[in-house]
């Protein structure tokens, strides 16, 4: 590549320019080898923007340090080295998982190994089909010994009829219990969260993606082990299965029913909690309002909410398993709306606010999108950026803790709360 130009600005005043600068220092590592030595990469500082999957996709790279220029080339490929690309300044560089020494081959599988691929056929449950045939298979042989005995007469007529009716409407009866135990079962064998549905696919993909990714921080740090979320459905699903229901309100989601309505008032005060989201980085709280907000008090009007405040400072969430002072979420809101305490307990520190639901508020309301900083894909990754660089992680890192709190506010109720009072405990324990 020719720059063909005077050393002056006669010509061109490309030789005074902060480009040519940047021109000869790019053209300075790809020149000569394909590959740069790490002599030539020494010194430099290398973050992975793209990152190589074992599939052959480039995906994002977010929350990888950087690597230093010699290091990259010296060090084998890994979790500390990706293969993917690399970006210094304005200089960027892949590192391939392999090169033109290698040589790719077909394996070769044993005789004894069956290659399946990757696309397996889903298996089909037939248990269903198998007790509906078995049990007309039952009605044939009781029709054929009351006719072989000679006994298919008179009133036994009406008898076999019966059995017959109620024969053929078993499977569909067996099948509607079957969905509705099925939903039991997976949401009492272990610890659930749930979110509720809102009819907007791809906020239920987040919002079951951010509980997937706070239910691996409970099991990974906490002895809470929770097992997959679920979706609720407010007008079918059984709500008492689940101690938190996290709501992210969007503006086109429909109003629930009545009967809806009376299932939600029971569950909060039964002890449920339920964390409103408006998604909306707390607009209100700026004095402006937002159409979610809106929304939420359209959806919260019949339910019955205690009276609520910003939580304070020494609010037992803000202690149930981390110190926080802050609950953000993908946003940075500082406002955070609970159940207000009582004017005669205002002035008690960390007081459980009221004896229903062992101190538990019922409600918890804010605008930070948690569930897009908690959302994670199948594989445990991050699912949206959060930020910038560390600040963004040390962000997502406070969103896990707020879940955290949270959920172990809703299962420990005033425990956390009843420290603050040890001294008086015992005091009453002595008398």
């Amino acid at each position: 590549m020719l720059f063909h130009v005077t050393a002056n600005a006669e010509w061109s005043n490309l030789p005074l320019s902060v480009l040519f600068v940047q021109l000869l220092e790019r053209l300075s590592v790809v020149s000569g080898a394909s590959t740069p030595t790490p002599e030539d990469l020494e010194g430099t500082i290398w973050t992975v923007t793209q990152v190589l999957d074992g599939f052959g996709s480039l995906s994002d790279a977010r929350g990888l340090g950087g690597i230093d220029g010699a290091d990259m080339l010296a060090k084998h490929l890994g979790p500390d080295v990706p293969p993917g690309v690399y970006q210094s300044e304005n200089r960027a560089f892949a590192r391939n998982v392999i090169d033109a020494e290698h040589t790719l081959e077909p394996a070769t599988w044993p005789a004894n190994v069956t290659v399946i691929g990757l696309d397996v056929a889903r298996t089909l449950p037939l248990g269903g089909l198998l007790l509906a045939m078995a049990l007309i298979l039952l009605m044939i042989d009781v029709v054929a010994s009351l006719a072989l005995s000679g006994k298919l007469i008179g009133p036994r007529v009406s008898q076999v009829a019966t059995l017959v009716i109620a024969v053929l409407f078993i499977p569909h009866e067996l099948h509607a219990q079957t969905n509705g135990d099925e939903f039991a079962v997976q949401a009492t064998a272990e610890l659930a969260l749930g979110h509720v549905l809102t009819g907007d696919a791809q906020i239920d993909e987040i919002a079951e993606a951010g509980l997937r990714g706070l239910s691996d921080a409970l099991y990974f740090r906490t002895s809470v082990e929770p097992s997959s979320p679920m979706g609720v459905d407010l007008e079918t699903d059984e709500l008492s299965f689940f101690p938190v229901l996290y709501w992210p309100i969007t503006t086109d989601q429909p109003r629930p029913s009545a009967d809806a309505y009376a299932k939600l008032n029971t569950y909060l005060r039964s002890g449920g909690l339920i964390l409103f989201d408006t998604r909306d980085a707390d607009l209100a709280g700026l004095g402006a309002t937002s159409p979610n907000g809106r929304k939420l008090q359209q959806l919260a009007a019949p339910l019955d909410v205690p009276r609520l405040e910003p939580v304070p400072n020494d609010h037992v969430l803000t202690r149930t398993f981390y110190l926080l002072q802050d609950f953000p979420g993908r946003h940075a809101g500082r406002n955070l709306w609970v159940e207000a305490a009582p004017p005669d307990a205002a002035a008690v520190d960390g007081m459980p606010f009221r004896n229903l639901n062992d101190g538990v508020t019922p409600v918890v309301i804010g605008g930070n999108d948690w569930a897009s900083a908690w959302a994670v894909n199948e594989s445990g990754a991050a699912l949206l950026p959060i930020g910038r660089g560390f600040a963004g992680e040390r962000q997502r890192e406070l969103a896990y803790r707020f879940g955290i709190n949270l959920v172990m506010h809703v299962l420990t109720g005033n425990y956390k709360s009843d420290q603050v009072h040890v001294p008086a405990l015992l005091d009453r324990l002595g008398q």
